[in-house]
């Protein structure tokens, strides 16, 4: 079973691909991260997010292993990941890494802004997360303060804003609602409300009662 998860950032993906995992006892990737360690180890090495063959020769040498450094959860990273992930050949790069991991039984929980789109156009269930700009941006505020880093609430907002459009209008595999797409709509929902959202879809598509690991 894969349950392709996409949305804009801060949207709450990558928390409902989290739980829907572990509820069904299936691996989670979280896409962003790839992209998000593209953009750190160019930073890491003093280079350009905005330098196309630089990032694409990263995107290509990327290890696993860098998607559990913490750094990547940072502003710097989520703002490169928006700028590298507009270039094709780093898509191209990392579609391979993504299909694999999602074709390996007993199948996964993917997140991301192209999975039900792109990367598994036949996911059993695909959600569509979305937010109002202003809820995302005060709920990372709040997650850049819970880690003791800067949390200018309107500067959040202007980069989110920034980061919808570039991810909507690039060229490649832009962020977009998969037609066969269930859009849920986080923005008065608390985390808990979300996640029984978002299994009620999942049991809907896939016709099954709850299967929880353990």
């Amino acid at each position: 079973m894969i349950v392709a998860i996409d949305g804009p950032a801060a949207s709450g993906k990558g928390t409902l691909g989290r739980r829907i995992a572990a509820h069904y006892g299936l691996p989670h990737l979280d896409s962003g991260l790839l992209y998000r360690a593209v953009a750190l180890a160019l930073i890491a090495r003093g280079g350009d997010v905005h330098d196309a063959s630089a990032a694409t020769a990263v995107a290509q040498a990327l290890d696993p292993q860098m998607l559990g450094d913490p750094a990547l959860r940072g502003p710097a990273a989520g703002a490169g990941a928006s700028v590298v992930s507009a270039v094709p050949e780093v898509r191209a790069a990392l579609l391979d890494f993504q299909r694999r991991f999602a074709a390996e039984p007993p199948g996964a929980v993917i997140d991301g802004r192209d999975i039900g789109t792109v990367i598994c156009p036949h996911a059993e269930a695909k959600i569509f997360v979305t937010a109002a700009p202003e809820e995302r941006a005060r709920r990372r505020a709040l997650e850049f303060a819970g880690r003791g880093e800067p949390a200018d609430e309107a500067s959040i907002l202007a980069d989110i804003l920034a980061r919808d459009a570039r991810d909507m209008g690039r060229a490649v595999a832009p962020l977009a609602q998969a037609a066969d797409a269930v859009l849920l709509d986080t923005t008065t929902l608390n985390a808990d409300q979300a996640f029984a959202a978002a299994l009620a879809i999942v049991e809907a598509r896939i016709g099954a009662p709850s299967r929880r690991a353990g």
